[in-house]
């Protein structure tokens, strides 16, 4: 280690400027990769608020020797005290040429980590939230703890932000109505990541999720709000499009109606410019208006919606969505007198819910079903408990 280290460095506390995120900005990344040591102390330094005293401090070594590095006067080769610097300004040791066993296993755990997002997403999509759930709880504690050791690269970030949705969306489909601020509580906790990485898509994308969760916990106008900020922040028709149901659905449900039908209106317009997806397509958007015309008041208009039938698939429709849309229908049946019709619906929306450990959508069959068709409140109450057995063992 070079000469010029204290024998008993002082322990700084961070300045009120100084953040832990500071290596994950796009600025940061500029400068990381030039994997000058020169240039990486100058900007901590900038964004810490630090002078070179108290740099030299937090690093162990004093003002002038870390002036003589700032100036290029001074060049470290000696692997330990560029690895000691690394851990001291919470970076990974590859940044400045060291290689490290404890970095190399990071870095798959990176590559293993991105696996574990795509494959929870599609297990959530296919109607098995719940292993979701079971396979992103592990990943976002490993991630949790690496944060708080101070290791805050962007990919990690960008992994963390990325687990803490999937983590808070699944959530949202397996939790019972009273626990789904849960859920929010976890997209949530991704918004705080998603502010330094400076990428609007995933600004879009976090915002969109946490909007829905909040609006599934039953808090309206917030929902809107961030629902609102994500559709004016989305950097294309694509993004855009993939807001607008959910922003449709949480002002149906605040009873919005002028709102409500310009989010419709341009929704179906984007159908016809994007690639269908699970949640943008005409079966979706299908049920989410008919939903927002009885939040509306418009009852009768929702009758004739239903009578019309759902359009033919355009793509892989997720199963909870089947779910939504039998429970809607069935609601709009019961509204228009059709209790058998009614009836039939509920009775099969129970049954798939049952199947895809969905408790809220059962909650939901409880509340349409109630004295109109005991039989059938019977059965989803029946299943619910059950349900709620199986979550709390």
């Amino acid at each position: 280690m070079p000469t010029h280290r204290n024998s008993s460095p002082q322990k700084l506390q961070p300045s009120h400027r100084y953040t832990a995120w500071q290596w994950a900005t796009p600025e940061a990344q500029r400068v990381l990769a030039s994997r000058d040591l020169a240039a990486i102390i100058r900007f901590h330094r900038r964004v810490s608020g630090q002078s070179q005293a108290e740099t030299g401090a937090l690093l162990g070594y004093d003002k002038t020797y870390v002036s003589a590095i700032e100036l290029g006067k001074r060049r470290l080769s000696d692997v330990a005290a560029l690895r000691h610097i690394a851990s001291r300004l919470a970076l990974s040791p590859h940044v400045l040429g060291v290689t490290d066993l404890t970095d190399t296993d990071f870095q798959a755990m990176l590559q293993f980590g991105q696996s574990t997002v795509r494959l929870a997403e599609l297990a959530r999509q296919t109607g098995h939230a719940s292993e979701a759930v079971d396979e992103l709880w592990p990943l976002v504690a490993r991630l949790e703890a690496r944060a708080r050791d101070g290791h805050t690269e962007r990919e990690a970030l960008r992994l963390l932000a990325d687990a803490r949705l999937g983590l808070g969306t699944a959530l949202g489909n397996v939790l019972p109505e009273e626990r789904l601020a849960t859920a929010a509580h976890w997209t949530a906790k991704s918004l705080g990541v998603v502010g330094y990485l400076d990428d609007p898509v995933l600004t879009t994308t976090a915002l969109r999720m946490h909007g829905n969760e909040l609006r599934k916990a039953g808090l309206t106008g917030g929902a809107v709000s961030r629902l609102a900020r994500a559709a004016a922040l989305a950097p294309n028709p694509v993004s855009r499009a993939a807001v607008l149901p959910l922003l449709a659905r949480a002002v149906g449900d605040l009873g919005n109606m002028p709102l409500f039908d310009r989010t419709v209106q341009e929704a179906k317009t984007l159908l016809d410019q994007v690639d269908h997806t699970s949640l943008v397509n005409p079966v979706a958007l299908h049920e989410i208006e008919l939903r927002g015309l009885l939040g509306t008041g418009r009852t009768r208009a929702a009758i004739r919606h239903a009578e019309r039938g759902a359009p033919a698939p355009t793509t892989a429709i997720a199963p909870q969505w089947r779910v939504i849309e039998l429970i809607t229908t069935g609601k709009v049946r019961l509204l228009g007198g059709d209790r058998q019709g009614a009836a039939e619906l509920l009775t099969q929306a129970v049954k798939e819910a049952r199947a895809q450990r969905l408790p809220h959508q059962l909650q939901r069959v409880v509340r349409t079903s109630a004295a109109a068709l005991p039989e059938v409140n019977h059965t989803a109450a029946q299943a619910l408990s059950q349900l709620r057995a199986e979550i709390s063992a």
